[in-house]
């Protein structure tokens, strides 16, 4: 069975508490977020060291190893989208399939080891770009029409962040 895909909405993170994960966007502090962005790195790579990590729990949710792979993608994927905000003017995001890029980069397949050393590189590039904004309040468009500011944007990553930790139980 594949997984279904998430075409969820999860721009409301932004205004309440996530229940599943318990992430509080208005808790989050954008101007650490490098740190704890960084501090997660460790934590993937115990997740990514189970034996089982390749291991789907059940035909319709992911392994350990397809969500870091996810995470190592958002990474670069917010650092971009961070950075477009911080040197043009209200950029639009093109859209991310994140189950298409699943498919594609074959996610199941990957190695676990390779996926390790790949996530620390990731995780210091959206760090170094959350240490190099001055205006939090610069803005970005989604290509679904939902506003981002720099600040809003690095609160929403957290998020997807936090609750894939708690996905797999790291």
């Amino acid at each position: 069975m594949a997984i279904i895909p998430d075409t969820k909405d999860w721009t409301w993170v932004l205004q309440q508490t996530c229940e599943e994960c318990g992430f509080d966007a208005d808790a989050a502090e954008p101007t650490r977020a490098g740190e704890e962005v960084r501090a997660m790195v460790p934590r993937w790579g115990e997740a990514l060291a189970r034996p089982d990590a390749a291991q789907r729990p059940d035909d319709a949710t992911w392994s350990v190893l397809e969500y870091a792979c996810h995470v190592r993608d958002v990474l670069h994927l917010f650092a971009d989208r961070l950075a477009l905000i911080r040197e043009q003017d209200g950029p639009e995001f093109a859209n991310w399939d994140q189950d298409a890029t699943a498919a594609e980069s074959r996610y199941a397949d990957q190695d676990p080891a390779v996926v390790t050393a790949e996530l620390a590189p990731a995780a210091d590039a959206f760090a170094a770009e959350i240490d190099a904004v001055r205006d939090w309040s610069r803005p970005g468009l989604r290509s679904n029409g939902s506003a981002f500011t720099a600040d809003t944007l690095t609160r929403y990553a957290l998020h997807d962040l936090v609750h894939h930790l708690h996905d797999v139980r790291a």
